[in-house]
C-alpha cells in the first residue's frame, strides 16, 4: 500500500511539472495574438469594452484549454493510436487493416469540432451530410494511407494522382462549391484528428522495420485531407449553395461583467456535452480494443483514462474561448478595418496575425514534436514553426487579396499545388510528407473559429459574395505550408551539399533513417 502511494505521488508530482511546461508553451502561443488584437482594438478598430473583456477570458481559457490538450495526447491520443496502428498491422489479414482504419478515419473525423463549426457555416447543405460525407471520404483515404505504409508507395504519386482527380472534378462543379471543398479538407485534420491519426501511421510504419518506415509515417493527414475535398466536390453536383444564406457571427453585447460571464457559463454546459459525444466513440474504440487484446496493464489503463479527461477538459476549455471570445472578435475587427478608407491594410495585418496565430493551433505542437523526435533532431521544431508561420502569413496575404478583388480561388490554387507537387521530386522525401501533412495540421480551429470570420467580417463589409470570397481561408492556410517546407528541404539539402563529405554522409543517412 505504501509503494502504490508513493508510487501515486510521484506520477503527480510529474504530471505537475509536464502541465507547468505545457501552460508555459501555451502562453507562449496564445500571447503573441492576444497582443496583436489588443493593439488594433486600441488603435484602428475600436470595439467595446464588454467585447474586450470577453475576449480576454477567451484567451485565458486558450491557454488552460492548450495546456491540458496537449497533456491529454501525449499520455492517451498518442500511445492509443500506435498500439491499434501496431496490433492491426502483426495481425497480418489485410480486411482487418482495412476495417478498422475506415472505422477509425470515421470515427475521429465525426469526433472532430473544426468540422463542426465549418458545418454551421456552409449554407443550403445539412450539417449532417457534410458531416457525414467528410468523414466517409476521410476514412476511405486512411485505408489508402496506411495500405501506402504498408506497401511501401512513394506518397508524391498518390499525390499527384488524386489532386489530378480534384482539380478535374472541380471543372464540373459550380465555383461556389471549390472553396468550401477546399476549406473542409484542411478543418478535418484538426485537434481531435492529428493526434490519433499522426500516432497510428507510426505503430504501422514500426511494424516494417526497414530504414525507410520512419519517412512513410508521415503522409497520412495529407491523403485524409484530400477524401474531405472530393466528398463535398460531388456533392457540389447534387446542391446549389446560397451565397446570402450564411449566417452572420454576432458580436456580444453584454451590459455588465455579470452578463459578460453568463455568455461563458452558458456555452459551457453545450461544449461539455459537445466534446463529450465527440470523444465516446473514440474512448469507446479503445475499451473494445483493450477487451479484445488485452495488450495494456492496468496502470496503463488508468494512465489512459485520466489522458482522456485532461483531453476532454482541454478541448472544452479551449473551444468555449475560441467560439465565444475569439470568433466575435475575429467578425468584428474584419469588418471595421475593411470598413476603413484604406482598406488594403488588410493585407498587411492579416499577415502579421498569420505569422502568429499558427503557434496557437494545438496540433502544430504535436506535429513539431513528433518530426523533431522521428529524424532525432535533424528537423528542429524551431525550423517548422518558423517554415509554417511564414507559410500561413502569405496565405492570409493571398486570402485577403481575393477578399479585396473576387478573385477566384483556383487562380491560387492550381498554381500553389503543381509548385508543391513539383518540388516533391527535388526534396528528401521525408520533407514532402511533413509538408503536406503540415498544411492540414496549421489549418485547425483558430483558423476555423478567428480567421474564417475575420475573413466574413471583411467580405460583408466590401459588399462582396461571402461563400466565394471569404471561404476558402482555410484552404490557403492548408495551401502554403506545402511550399515553404518543403522550401525548408531544399535549404537543408544545400546545407548537406556544403558539409564536408563524412558529415554528408551522417546527414543523408540520418534523413533517410527518418
Amino acid at each position: 500500500m505504501q509503494g502504490m502511494r508513493q508510487s501515486w505521488q510521484n506520477h503527480l508530482g510529474q504530471t505537475k511539472t509536464i502541465l507547468y511546461e505545457k501552460a508555459r508553451e501555451a502562453l507562449a502561443s496564445v500571447l503573441p495574438i492576444t497582443a496583436i488584437v489588443l493593439v488594433l482594438c486600441f488603435t484602428i478598430s475600436p470595439i467595446p469594452p464588454d467585447t474586450l473583456l470577453t475576449f480576454l477570458v477567451g484567451a485565458v481559457l486558450l491557454i488552460f484549454g492548450m495546456a491540458l490538450f496537449t497533456l491529454g495526447a501525449e499520455t492517451a491520443m498518442t500511445p492509443i493510436g500506435e498500439r491499434v496502428g501496431a496490433h492491426m498491422t502483426r495481425s497480418r489479414k489485410l480486411w482487418v487493416v482495412i476495417t478498422i482504419s475506415f472505422l477509425i478515419g470515421v470515427i475521429v473525423t465525426v469526433s472532430e469540432p473544426d468540422l463542426q463549426v465549418l458545418a454551421s457555416q456552409v449554407p443550403a447543405i445539412e450539417n449532417n451530410v457534410i458531416i457525414w460525407s467528410v468523414a466517409l471520404g476521410v476514412g476511405v483515404f486512411l485505408v489508402i494511407a496506411l495500405l501506402r505504409i504498408l506497401l511501401g508507395i512513394p506518397l508524391s504519386y498518390l499525390l499527384i494522382g488524386f489532386y489530378a482527380v480534384v482539380f478535374t472534378l472541380a471543372m464540373f462543379v459550380s465555383p461556389d462549391f471549390w472553396s468550401i471543398a477546399f476549406d473542409s479538407g484542411g478543418v478535418t485534420t484538426g485537434p481531435m484528428t492529428v493526434p490519433f491519426i499522426m500516432a497510428l501511421g507510426v505503430g504501422v510504419s514500426a511494424v516494417r522495420n526497414d530504414k525507410h518506415a520512419g519517412g512513410d509515417s508521415f503522409g497520412l493527414v495529407a491523403l485524409c485531407s484530400i477524401g474531405p475535398i472530393l466528398t463535398v466536390l460531388l456533392l457540389g453536383l447534387l446542391y446549389k449553395p446560397d451565397g446570402s444564406s450564411y449566417t452572420p457571427v454576432t458580436v456580444p453585447d453584454a451590459q455588465d461583467t455579470v452578463e459578460m460571464f453568463r455568455s461563458y457559463t452558458h456555452a459551457l454546459p453545450e461544449y461539455f456535452k459537445e466534446i463529450l459525444v465527440s470523444l465516446a466513440p473514440i474512448a469507446g474504440f479503445f475499451l473494445i480494443f483493450q477487451l479484445l487484446t488485452r495488450r495494456l496493464n492496468r496502470r496503463q489503463v488508468m494512465s489512459m483514462i485520466v489522458g482522456f479527461l485532461y483531453t476532454y477538459l482541454g478541448l472544452v476549455l479551449f473551444l468555449t474561448g475560441v467560439n465565444v471570445g475569439f470568433m466575435p472578435v475575429g467578425n468584428f475587427l474584419g469588418q471595421s478595418i475593411a470598413s476603413l478608407e484604406c482598406s488594403w491594410v488588410l493585407i498587411p495585418i492579416a499577415m502579421v496575425i498569420g505569422y502568429f496565430i499558427v503557434a496557437a493551433e494545438p496540433a502544430v505542437h504535436i506535429l513539431n514534436r513528433q518530426v523533431e523526435e522521428i529524424t532525432a533532431g535533424s528537423i528542429p521544431a524551431s525550423a517548422m514553426n518558423l517554415a509554417l508561420s511564414i507559410g500561413v502569413s502569405v496565405s492570409l496575404a493571398l486570402a485577403m487579396i481575393r477578399v479585396l478583388t473576387g478573385i477566384s480561388i483556383m487562380w491560387f490554387l492550381l498554381p500553389g499545388y503543381a509548385l508543391s507537387l513539383a518540388l516533391s521530386f527535388v526534396v528528401p522525401k521525408i520533407f514532402t510528407s511533413i509538408a503536406f501533412d503540415s498544411g492540414g495540421v496549421a489549418s485547425g480551429p483558430m483558423t476555423a473559429t478567428f480567421l474564417l470570420p475575420f475573413a466574413m467580417g471583411a467580405c460583408d463589409a466590401l459588399g462582396g459574395n461571402v461563400v466565394t470570397d471569404a471561404f476558402g481561408v482555410v484552404a490557403m492556410v492548408a495551401m502554403t505550408p506545402l511550399v515553404t517546407i518543403q522550401l525548408l528541404g531544399v535549404s537543408y539539402k544545400r546545407r548537406i551539399k556544403r558539409t564536408a563529405p563524412v558529415a554528408v554522409a551522417e546527414v543523408e543517412e540520418i534523413i533517410e533513417l527518418a
